[in-house]
């Protein structure tokens, strides 16, 4: 790979300030660097952000480190020095955006909350992610993706109904409050840019700035905010969803059924023309004929007959064979991916889904391409994540900072 500095996508010329560790920031801030923005990452010189051990390493870097680290700038700060503390200010006020997930009330001890930048730059945009929000009883409480996902609902209903609820095998609830993080701040930006534009530096009468704002998101409250149908069916009707397994409960049939080769397979058959469909397909002509079976409201009393049904026809092919035939059916099916299928399917391929880069000592390394994609602007990866504090003269230089002010920093352990 050839890397290159230059900013291309919708977001470039916007200036990103990363205030955060992990993940639910981060991943919030790699979705804004990979579509152009000029992100700004702040690590402890001690070590960096834990993630870059994180899983399996290269050189004593985490992999995962290249994809949620890239195309951004690391400054190390040792954020308890007050010269620090002063840097960091500075970046903020110039940012346009800055994201941040340390617990409420860490930014505002180092002068950096959201009501002391605000103060001088009316046009300060700062997304603000943590377990539980900026307020209410919860607020000062240390939140993880799984406190999030159990909180919101998810680990509630994930898993079977006679065993405990389990977690998804990824940190979905920081990454779904991420994606809320970056949403809201494109409509923050939108906002500012609508009544005002970028702050102009000035104070006083000479200020000209739009209106920036703080978006608050809770990691509980992301996950709930995916849960469906959940509040109106309790508050409506007193039904509380409850585990059930690899099925979509309420819609008949939708779940994971064993072929006889022992792979598992997707079956999706809940549309009434399609349930006919996935009917005639399995041989089962008579449920195919049945009136009570023609819409989903009859088709769910009569889930358990209906799985038995698939799940005996599943059995007696390979999946290859059942993907063949559902598929010549049109019914939507599909078989369950593991990374080494990804890798090698045409549809994956066909869509570019990796990119082939390189380490510095030229060890190549694919990583999962930018989405979604887009037709005049794409994002792109333009480096890996970057060693820690690889970008830290550079950005003191436009700070100001001289090479001799910069050198003192690094003897003082500012930096």
């Amino acid at each position: 790979m050839t890397q290159t500095s230059q900013a291309t996508g919708p977001l470039a010329g916007i200036k990103v300030l990363e205030l955060g560790t992990l993940i639910a920031g981060p991943f919030c801030s790699r979705m804004l660097a990979e579509f152009g923005a000029d992100v700004i990452k702040i690590e402890a010189p001690d070590g960096g952000d834990p993630i870059r051990q994180w899983r399996v390493l290269k050189d004593g870097t985490s992999l995962w480190w290249s994809v949620q680290a890239r195309n951004k700038k690391s400054v190390t700060l040792n954020m308890k020095d007050a010269r620090a503390q002063e840097i960091a200010r500075k970046l903020a006020l110039e940012a346009d955006i800055i994201i941040e997930n340390y617990r409420p009330g860490v930014l505002e001890k180092w002068s950096l909350g959201y009501e002391q930048l605000k103060a001088i730059n009316p046009a300060a945009i700062m997304v603000r992610l943590s377990g539980y929000g900026q307020t209410g009883p919860l607020r000062d409480l240390p939140g993880f993706g799984a406190i999030g996902e159990s909180m919101g609902g998810l680990r509630y209903v994930s898993g079977h109904p006679d065993r405990p609820p389990v977690r998804i095998g990824i940190s979905i609830g920081d990454s779904v409050a991420a994606l809320h993080g970056a949403l809201g701040a494109m409509m923050a930006l939108r906002h500012r840019d609508a009544t005002g534009g970028r702050w102009n530096g000035k104070q006083g009468a000479e200020c000209v700035a739009g209106q920036g704002q703080m978006v608050d998101v809770a990691l509980y409250e992301a996950v709930f905010n995916m849960m469906e149908s959940l509040v109106p069916e309790f508050d409506h009707a007193g039904v509380v969803r409850e585990r059930t397994g690899g099925a979509l409960p309420g819609i008949v049939p939708s779940n994971t059924y064993t072929t006889g080769d022992g792979e598992n397979i997707v079956i999706a058959g809940n549309g009434d023309a399609i349930f006919k469909r996935l009917m005639l397909a399995i041989d089962r002509q008579d449920m195919a004929d049945d009136p009570q079976l023609a819409r989903n409201d009859g088709r769910v009393p009569r889930t358990a007959e209906i799985d038995d049904a698939i799940q005996s026809w599943c059995a007696t092919q390979t999946i290859d064979q059942a993907l063949e035939v559902l598929k010549a059916a049109d019914v939507p099916v599909g078989k369950i991916y593991s990374v080494r299928d990804m890798m090698n399917d045409p549809q994956f391929l066909a869509r570019r889904m990796f990119e082939q880069h390189a380490f510095k000592d030229g060890t190549p390394i694919k990583l999962p391409a930018v989405t979604p994609k887009f037709s005049a602007t794409p994002g792109t990866t333009r480096w890996l994540g970057p060693e820690l504090g690889e970008h830290n003269d550079a950005v003191l230089g436009e700070l100001g900072f001289s090479a001799a002010e910069i050198a003192q920093l690094r003897v003082d352990k500012v930096i």
